[in-house]
């Protein structure tokens, strides 16, 4: 049975799982939240947009999160987000910045960036533990490699992420991995890796195995783990493509498109969704590919939706 058969056999039981216990999933807090001026956040579901500044843009308004953000990404359930700030250091907060919290402080000589949650519930009769982590890209003198640490740590130390081949595949690439990506109830992960020019799946279940995806970069899974859009180029410009963890399909989401880069995708929680950068701002489009661009604001920036 290949990882990504199994990814989808675990999954059914972790659905389960949560079923049993109410659907409640790690890091599941309070449905608002409010930042010092008693203003209220913007909804789950919302649309933000980080640009490397002490404002992010959540839901057209910009909200002052009292550090520099870069890269910012939201905990699955919404209540949580985590970003690297201007000192290089991997940060938690509230959905307004409020309750900041240093997950892991950069040791110095070290470029992170990307950071992704990789949260699922405990399903014990399968030997399976809860997870509640972190996973970005350390840069150590142009070496890209994958690290973790688990999200709710203060001033923790990260630690290489275990990337083990499938059995009888080939080692996968140790360093040049970038753009993590994790989502759904089964740990499953994935990320682009800059020397080969693929993306790669990690299935982190009952045994860590992992394999080549696709030939791609900057991956994004859906929230149920079983798509994954990534930006390939056509004819010198950058489109966005959906495939599914099975290779059954491959579509190309923006074929008409010539003059456009499209590049680092987002899923929006329901996954009906992708929020997409391109030179001159962040559009929306269907995640099946059945409508054009829309675009959603000019200004530029990572593109993420609160959970």
């Amino acid at each position: 049975m290949s990882a990504r058969t199994r990814i989808r056999t675990t999954a059914v039981a972790i659905a389960v799982a949560a079923a049993v216990t109410g659907g409640v999933l790690l890091g599941t807090g309070s449905a608002e939240a409010k930042d010092a001026s008693g203003t209220t956040a913007a909804s789950h579901g919302t649309l933000t947009v980080s640009n490397g500044t002490k404002d992010v843009l959540i839901g057209g308004k910009w909200v002052d999160f009292g550090v520099v953000v870069r890269d910012l990404s939201w905990s699955p359930d919404g209540s949580k987000a985590a970003f690297v700030d201007g000192s290089g250091n991997l940060v938690v907060t509230g959905p307004t910045g409020a309750g900041r919290v240093v997950v892991a402080v950069n040791p110095g000589g070290q470029t992170w960036s990307h950071p992704t949650w990789q949260v699922s519930p405990a399903v014990p009769g399968d030997g399976l533990a809860a997870k509640d982590n972190l996973i970005f890209t350390a840069s150590v003198k142009g070496v890209n490699k994958l690290e973790t640490v688990t999200a709710t740590a203060h001033h923790g130390t990260p630690e290489a992420l275990s990337l083990n081949s499938e059995f009888g595949e080939k080692a996968l690439p140790q360093t040049g991995n970038q753009w993590p990506s994790a989502a759904g109830t089964a740990g499953t992960s994935v990320y682009a890796n800059r020397t080969t020019g693929d993306v790669y799946v990690r299935d982190d279940n009952l045994r860590q195995m992992g394999a080549v995806l696709t030939a791609g970069s900057e991956p994004a899974l859906s929230p149920n783990g079983d798509d994954v859009v990534f930006v390939r180029s056509v004819a010198g410009h950058d489109h966005i493509f959906s495939e599914d963890l099975d290779h059954s399909t491959v579509k190309d989401l923006t074929p008409h498109d010539t003059t456009v880069d499209y590049t680092e995708p987002a899923w929006s929680p329901d996954g009906t969704t992708l929020a997409v950068r391109t030179p001159s701002g962040t559009v929306t489009m269907p995640a099946n590919g059945s409508g054009s661009p829309v675009k959603a604001t000019s200004v530029t920036g990572l593109a993420a939706y609160r959970g």
